[in-house]
């Protein structure tokens, strides 16, 4: 019944700062691609903040909540709050204006919104205006301490649980109409105050209610990550409780990472619940060429030949977007499928498909992306851990799942396909996507010879690696990246400041975005959760770091004073706040020629 698209998280990491023109655009291709199912969160903080104003919060109270614009979907799963706020008011306003048209335009197209609803966090104001209401703090989330975490959770039984999410929910629907879908998640990642099946029932019960007190038509869509990020407290017992406590069909489960953990398999198929079988894929919006093409390719059919499986669809739902078109188009399309797809005739025909022309050199490229970089088996967990992208450290992950040669090979044949495809913007994007990879490669190899140079003691070794690593290879990766827009810095931090009113909100956002993407927080909470490999970053960040630490290592054999990590982290914590407040101007349009450089590359360094 469902082809389901889009993830809270990637309302952050991708869709944050983008216009009207940038949604239309996505918007269409869920059409083309036969999207129907789809959440529209742009404005509820505006819809928010009038019924706290209405219950008698003030503004201050507000402010203290409500998180910066790039970490909001964490603040509206009870995760952060406070972290680079506050909202200005302009921001509500733009907001709202995009939401009206979101709905209408998914809607004019067929397809069902799925709009927010109340899943019981409340600001601390809550209990000055209401000091008997029965609400208690939940523990801190990931790395945040209670100053930006600790968020207030109100006891289903506690009358104003009811009051406050249908009041919520009316004003939406008043605002934005309705297709009576909701999305509420009350324990994304975090722990909830008891594990007594009882208690656990009356939340979702409570949640439903206050749903259906405004809408008896309502049908609750939740996302499932939380039962496979935290095993150990959902048992079977804790499972069945959280999603009985709502009739059944009255619920539709994500199964979020069905391509690596799913857990229909054992909940029985969601204890009875209706559930979409979901590719998640994607962490944080990091760029790497990855897939799991065959779990993607048989996985669907076997969840819907699963016993009494409830199964009712299929959905993308990245962390963050613009990363590996393939696998997606792959995904969308077994959406339509009886049976699972001849995977290497499929990518030959995607190659022509994607460049507008046969070419053979091409289509042997992809099938050894297919068969190396986009064939990860076993549970896997795409977090770029690459070197390249990550504080640099004596113990670093280089292992890979794939064999490096095929990487490399396919780089040799795409380029040799530039002279027939090099009109082709697709060819271009995948280029450099594919020499980024290579280049990726490469940084793990010198890393290597750095380590081992520092290890057996030798210094010359140790400065020509280091050397080559930060005067040359990261370098040249910038200039590939600059020449392409899609790789640009400057265009992640022009599209945060394009949203702004004023020089104030310009800077506001603006380091909301540089945060995001590296410290993730005031001091590197979330270090390079959210890595990205973009023009600028990676001459202003990567490099900046690697550099610091070859001079350290080097330092340390000439002293003969031992490389302390710990010292090290403090002195690159300040190299990489620095990168976040040097106010530096980025391009946001692209320079040099693509081909050319990913040339020159392949002639220095082709292995």
């Amino acid at each position: 019944r469902y082809r389901y698209y889009q993830n809270v998280c990637a309302q952050s990491y991708s869709f944050v700062w983008w216009d009207w023109a940038r949604w239309e655009r996505e918007i269409d291709w869920m059409a083309l691609s036969g999207i129907n199912l789809a959440p529209a969160f742009a404005g509820q903080e505006a819809v928010w903040q009038r019924v706290y104003r209405n219950l008698g919060l003030n503004q201050s109270e507000i402010d203290k909540y409500f998180t910066g614009p790039a970490f909001l979907a964490w603040n509206r799963m009870g995760n952060l709050r406070r972290w680079a706020g506050p909202l200005p008011p302009a921001w509500h306003l733009k907001q709202l204006y995009l939401q009206y048209r979101i709905v209408e335009r998914m809607r004019s197209l067929g397809m069902t919104t799925v709009l927010p609803a109340f899943a019981g966090h409340v600001p601390q104001g809550i209990l000055r205006v209401f000091p008997r209401v029965n609400a208690t703090r939940l523990g801190h989330w990931s790395h945040f301490d209670c100053t930006y975490s600790c968020i207030y959770l109100l006891d289903p039984e506690d009358p104003m649980f009811q009051v406050i999410g249908t009041l919520f929910l009316k004003e939406l629907i008043k605002e934005f109409g309705t297709d009576h879908v909701y999305g509420a998640d009350t324990f994304n990642e975090m722990t909830p105050l008891s594990s007594d099946p009882a208690y656990l029932s009356r939340v979702s019960s409570a949640i439903f209610r206050s749903m259906t007190g405004a809408d008896p038509k309502a049908l609750w869509l939740m996302q499932g990550w939380l039962f496979q990020h935290q095993p150990d407290f959902w048992q079977p017992a804790q499972v069945r409780a959280l999603l009985h406590g709502v009739p059944l069909g009255r619920m539709i489960v994500l199964d979020l990472f069905a391509e690596s953990k799913p857990v229909y398999e054992w909940t029985e198929s969601f204890y009875g619940q209706p559930f979409i079988w979901c590719m998640l894929h994607n962490f944080g919006g990091n760029h790497g060429l990855f897939g799991t093409v065959e779990a993607i390719n048989h996985g669907p059919f076997a969840a819907r030949r699963f016993p009494n499986s409830t199964m009712v669809g299929t959905g993308l739902v990245p962390e963050g977007i613009e990363q590996n078109d393939m696998v997606y188009e792959l995904m969308n399309e077994l959406g339509w499928r009886q049976e699972p797809l001849d995977l290497p005739s499929w990518v030959t025909r995607y190659a022509e498909r994607r460049y507008g022309a046969p070419n053979a050199a091409a289509a042997s490229a992809w099938r050894l992306l297919l068969r190396s970089v986009y064939n990860c088996t076993g549970v896997c967990v795409n977090h770029n851990r690459s070197p390249l992208v990550r504080r640099p450290s004596l113990r670093m992950d280089t292992e890979l799942w794939y064999n490096a040669s095929d990487v490399y090979e396919a780089w040799r044949l795409l380029l040799s396909a530039g002279a027939e495809l090099g009109s082709s913007p697709t060819f271009l994007y995948d280029l450099v996507d594919v020499t980024r990879q290579a280049a990726q490669q490469l940084v793990s190899d010198y890393y290597l010879s750095i380590r081992q140079a520092f290890q057996s003691h030798a210094l010359p070794e140790l400065l020509t690696a280091g050397g080559v690593l930060v005067y040359d290879l990261l370098p040249e990766l910038d200039s590939l990246l600059s020449s392409h827009s899609l790789f640009l810095l400057g265009r992640w931090l022009e599209s945060a400041r394009a949203m702004a009113t004023s020089d104030r909100e310009a800077e506001q956002y603006e380091l909301n975005a540089r945060n995001q993407v590296t410290l993730w927080g005031p001091s590197g909470n979330i270090l390079d959760y959210a890595n990205k490999q973009l023009g600028g970053l990676v001459l202003d960040y990567y490099s900046v770091r690697w550099s610091l630490f070859v001079s350290a290592l080097v330092e340390s054999l000439n002293s003969g004073r031992p490389f302390h990590q710990d010292q090290f982290n403090q002195a690159v914590l300040q190299v990489e706040r620095g990168f976040i407040y040097n106010k530096k101007h980025y391009p946001a349009v692209p320079a040099g020629d693509t081909m050319e450089i990913s040339k020159k590359l392949f002639l220095k360094y082709y292995p």
